[in-house]
């Protein structure tokens, strides 16, 4: 009987990165500018965070206000203004928060570690809150500098070294090319999700990141990865995913 592959198991470990994000919303206090004397309340952090997540989700970043927000979260513009300098900045927190800022777990297993990442980037974008959202705020960063350096150190940079993480452990592993493109693979990895939030051709589905991580294995894993995997799979149960060996 076959090995059960841990790639079937990714969706199941997908709920474990919700203790993550506990983590996470400390680590974006910690990075935003602390007032002096009383200590920060984080519970008012949280508060703030999930009102805006809820109100992007109900009628979209245009329509986001900072006075929306107060009122969802109980609290006072002012209270948000100190922690938050712009509409733009908080809603770049709460998408860090939504999707967390070091998705790419190591499970020992280089195709499943990817899974798993990209998994947390489509489920963080791939619905209604993506679509309101990431399109009109990436917009405004073409005219921002300031403002496209916070979304790129707060989301992109470290989203994005896990995930390079992730494949140089496969190298090391022996599962990954040596002589691969990391750049090209990480722009692959995740283009993919992002183009269609952006765009809206086509749905980000339950399957597209094992079926984007898959494919990009298809040209990048070594034989000894494709020998191993294909022998999981020996018995064509449902979920696998055919990889030519080269």
């Amino acid at each position: 009987m076959a090995t059960p592959d841990p790639a079937d198991r990714a969706t199941e470990r997908g709920a474990e990165h919700a203790a993550d994000r506990g983590a996470d919303r400390a680590a974006h206090s910690a990075r935003e500018p602390g007032r002096t004397g009383r200590p920060r309340d984080t519970r008012l952090d949280e508060a703030i965070l999930e009102a805006t997540l809820a109100l992007l989700e109900e009628s979209g970043y245009p329509h986001l206000t900072m006075e929306g927000v107060a009122r969802r979260a109980g609290t006072t513009k002012p209270a948000i203004r100190r922690r938050w300098p712009s509409r733009q900045h908080l809603v770049i927190s709460a998408l860090a928060e939504t999707m967390g800022t070091a998705p790419t777990p190591d499970t020992g297993c280089t195709h499943c570690d990817l899974i798993l990442g990209i998994e947390t980037l489509s489920q963080a974008f791939g619905g209604t809150l993506g679509r309101r959202t990431l399109p009109a705020l990436v917009a405004e960063l073409a005219d921002d500098p300031d403002l496209d350096r916070v979304f790129t150190e707060t989301l992109f940079r470290p989203r994005r070294a896990t995930t390079e993480a992730a494949l140089r452990r496969g190298i090391a592993r022996g599962d990954i090319r040596a002589d691969a493109d990391i750049d090209l693979l990480l722009d692959m990895l995740g283009a993919t999700t992002y183009h269609r939030v952006l765009f809206g051709h086509l749905p980000v589905t339950d399957t597209l990141a094992h079926d984007v991580v898959m494919a990009v294995m298809e040209g990048a894993a070594t034989p000894s990865w494709r020998g191993h995997y294909q022998q999981q799979h020996a018995d064509g149960r449902p979920g696998g995913h055919a990889v030519r060996t080269r």
